[in-house]
């Protein structure tokens, strides 16, 4: 069931870059006019989508970015780290004047807080995503809806274009820094998604109420496809087509670092599903990749690849 394509398949990701500044340990707080030590620190490639895009690569899938950034270190940084693991970057495009988009981490064993300086999020549109690698996608996926602001009128037609010549799509939402959270937009959107991703505090913030089964169960718009909704600690929750839902319990494993957790679980159900795997076996497989993630520090640093996913789930039969 769980066995490769023999044509790997095509993921464009239209999405976001920056590095991400990682300081861990127990206690990462900082606190005015005082000085702490902290046990760890790293530079990193960041952004939901790129952790996605390398998550999927290390699967298994053929990946391919589009994305702007600085004509800076770090947009050289971040084209480097995606080519080194095994992402194409023929269309990530560098722009002069611009500084790259930088996240601060905050990271704890079971928890992070995230301070970013846009730079170069926003800035991309439709004119940088050439027609001609649309039509070689299998499927379109993108992270971070709310940083996007170059997209974020675009996905709808985008979308709609994209399904109507047989391409899935599938998105994450992210945190909405604004607190606006844009449900109109959203439901617009979910219209022609196959896949939507959101953690259980943003479903939450997007359609108030008072657990995940409420929204699940009478609060969604009509959907095109299926709803993965990350929940940490929890597991994750799925609805399917039909409405039914499945729920599965998260692995019990000792993470060091639970930064891009919720990316690699995107990467798990992108693949699965084009795999062709459902229901509950999806949503293990994602929880599986998701699990695994949180055994390096940042959001690359431990990357779930076919072998050890199918190494976590047969050692827990």
């Amino acid at each position: 069931m769980m066995q490769r394509q023999e044509a790997s398949p095509v993921v464009v990701i239209a999405g976001e870059l920056n590095v991400d500044v990682i300081v861990s340990g127990r206690d990462v707080m900082p606190e005015w006019n005082r000085e702490k030590m902290v046990d760890g620190f790293e530079v990193v490639l960041g952004s939901s989508s790129a952790i996605t895009a390398c998550a999927l690569a290390s699967l298994g899938a053929d990946v391919r970015f589009v994305s702007v950034v600085g004509d800076d270190d770090f947009g050289r940084f971040c084209i480097a780290e995606l080519q080194r693991m095994g992402v194409d970057t023929e269309h990530v495009t560098r722009l002069s004047g611009i500084k790259t988009g930088v996240t601060l981490s905050l990271s704890t064993p079971v928890d992070r807080g995230l301070l970013t300086y846009a730079g170069s999020i926003p800035l991309l549109t439709p004119d940088y995503i050439p027609e001609s690698l649309l039509q070689q996608a299998t499927h379109l996926h993108f992270g971070s809806y709310y940083l996007q602001d170059g997209m974020r009128p675009h996905w709808p037609g985008l979308f709609t274009k994209l399904r109507a010549n047989g391409i899935s799509t599938s998105f994450d939402t992210g945190w909405d820094v604004s607190n606006q959270w844009d449900r109109d937009g959203i439901c617009a959107l979910l219209a022609e998604t196959d896949l939507f991703i959101p953690s259980e505090d943003e479903l939450l913030h997007i359609f108030p109420a008072d657990g995940v089964a409420d929204v699940l169960d009478s609060m969604l718009p009509a959907m095109a496809g299926i709803v993965a909704v990350k929940q940490g600690s929890k597991g994750a929750t799925l609805r399917e087509l039909d409405e039914s839902t499945i729920s599965a319990g998260s692995y019990a494993l000792s993470p060091i670092d639970t930064t891009g957790a919720g990316d690699c679980f995107n990467a798990g159900i992108i693949y699965g599903y084009l795999l062709g795997i459902r229901g509950d076996g999806l949503l293990r497989f994602a929880n599986a990749c998701g699990a695994l993630s949180t055994l390096g520090i940042g959001g690359t640093g431990s990357l779930p690849t076919m072998e050890t996913v199918l190494h976590l789930q047969e050692g827990l039969k």
